[in-house]
């Protein structure tokens, strides 16, 4: 990982960007990583588009802003897409992660990226729905940023939900998060 690794998450409200941004600083923080995690709404209803933020880094964070320059973003609802720059200062050796069915390589093309940029995709939404009961697909998103980088470690991610969400969910729930990460991590496909 290097110094600082910045992540920005899209999504809408409700899909639960901002509970995965801090499950991913837990882990983070776990595995001895100074972090930050905050969210940035825009307008405050249920669905509206949102983001939220994480910095990870070996050295105090002093910055105190949103993420223009992200090494990592992670889109939650892939209509997002379509309706705003989510590529938007992704460096050329960055990672795009986004929940979908479509083909890696033909969202590669249609966002534009230079070939340097990784992007991934991964069905999280139908895992969320097999796994959990519910198609919210924050948790499997997290599985499958173990995979596609450097930040954190699927045991490390599953630990932060753990102890993130284990009180405030059933032992069922819990263990369905756990499954969705799980299969995330093995089903993202990247080009």
């Amino acid at each position: 990982m290097a110094s600082l690794t910045e992540v920005r998450w899209h999504g809408r409200g409700g899909q639960g960007a901002k509970t995965a941004s801090y499950i991913l600083a837990v882990a983070a923080a776990e595995q001895g990583h100074l972090v930050q995690a905050f969210p940035e709404y825009g307008a405050e209803r249920r669905g509206a588009p949102m983001k939220s933020y994480v910095r990870i880094s070996d050295k105090p964070i002093r910055l105190r802003s949103g993420v223009p320059e992200p090494g990592i973003v992670v889109v939650l609802d892939s209509s997002l897409i379509g309706t705003e720059n989510v590529a938007v200062g992704v460096p050329e050796n960055g990672i795009i992660l986004i929940n979908g069915t479509m083909d890696a390589a033909e969202v590669k093309k249609r966002m534009g990226v230079p070939d340097s940029v990784k992007v991934g995709v991964v069905d999280a939404t139908t895992i969320a729905n097999e796994a959990i009961g519910r198609p919210i697909p924050n948790t499997p998103m997290l599985g499958a940023l173990a995979k596609v980088s450097d930040i954190v470690t699927l045991e490390a991610a599953k630990a932060a939900l753990r102890k993130t969400l284990g009180k405030k969910l059933s032992p069922a729930v819990l263990e369905g998060n756990n499954k969705a990460v799980d299969r995330a991590y093995e089903e993202v496909k990247l080009a």
